[in-house]
């Protein structure tokens, strides 16, 4: 297993320094960063899978008015929830470890009109949602975004498992940034019930978004198994983001997030532990950095 550089190793960031690729533990190196840094941050950590076991967990969600049992981040109060007997992936608790740590760091490290997207499939993105109302506060989600393709196996014994959910959080939200008029349009499902005018103009996409895997052999491929579309990244950089602000990604991978980004004049950190991953990146962000 390949060694992990020491932090103090690291590249250093400052607002007007370069765009940068980490090969570093995303816990450590987040540590080093300074508070409200970035305006934007999109996550998509690795998939929760194994065995199934049963397991009783315990969380937490913001309670209203300071009613709850229990004092928590910045003093706020919370009400203890506690969930139903049901099946969880063989990892659960050392995953919410893992991951709740990191999520915490996610909001030290958005600026006051920062957003969130976390990416996430049907497995985990449900108790993610409580979390992150624990952590961010409810009043603080935005959005729970579906996106939808048509490429994989097809299930005979249910319904086929065709899409991921992205949730999306601000830092607050009454001053988050939104720029709908920077976003693709789409082509209306029924242009004859629209005028000519808004038919040739398309709408704004809605929290459902259709788009394609990236393709085995087009040009975007990198080769990374986890490797997400630039459109579906284009889309959520352009809404939540301003030329020249600082993104994050700090389960990069592939890069994707970086490459968007260099593409719209916005300024990247990516950080990943793993080797191959850096390779890729450095390969497919050298325009950038």
């Amino acid at each position: 297993m390949t060694e992990l550089p020491a932090p103090s190793e690291a590249p250093v960031w400052t607002p007007d320094g370069a765009n940068l690729v980490v090969h570093a533990d995303n816990a450590e190196y987040l540590a080093l960063l300074p508070d409200g840094a970035f305006t934007m941050i999109y996550v998509d950590p690795p998939f929760n899978t194994g065995r199934v076991q049963r397991r009783q967990p315990t969380t937490m969600v913001r309670a209203a008015g300071g009613a709850g049992d229990r004092v928590g981040f910045k003093g706020k109060s919370y009400s203890t929830v506690k969930g139903v007997l049901s099946s969880y992936d063989d990892a659960f608790e050392d995953y919410w470890d893992f991951l709740a740590p990191r999520l915490a760091e996610a909001w030290r490290l958005l600026a006051d009109d920062g957003t969130l997207y976390v990416h996430l499939d049907y497995r985990e993105v449900h108790y993610a949602k409580v979390m992150l109302d624990a952590l961010f506060g409810r009043e603080c989600f935005l959005n729970e975004i579906i996106w939808a393709y048509d490429y994989g196996a097809r299930a005979k014994r249910r319904w086929p498992a065709k899409h991921d959910n992205i949730l999306v959080y601000v830092k607050n939200p009454s001053g988050y940034h939104f720029d709908s008029a920077e976003v693709d349009r789409e082509p209306y499902m029924a242009p004859g019930l629209v005028t000519a005018e808004k038919a040739a103009l398309g709408k704004l996409p809605t929290d459902v978004w259709w788009h394609t895997i990236v393709s085995p052999t087009g040009r975007e491929k990198t080769g990374y198994p986890t490797q997400k579309p630039e459109g579906l990244l284009r889309r959520a950089v352009a809404a939540s983001s301003r030329e020249g602000d600082w993104v994050l990604d700090f389960f990069a991978g592939s890069g994707t997030l970086g490459a968007v980004a260099g593409k719209l004049g916005r300024r990247f950190v990516c950080v990943d532990s793993n080797p191959q991953a850096i390779d890729v990146m450095r390969e497919r962000l050298a325009p950038w950095t």
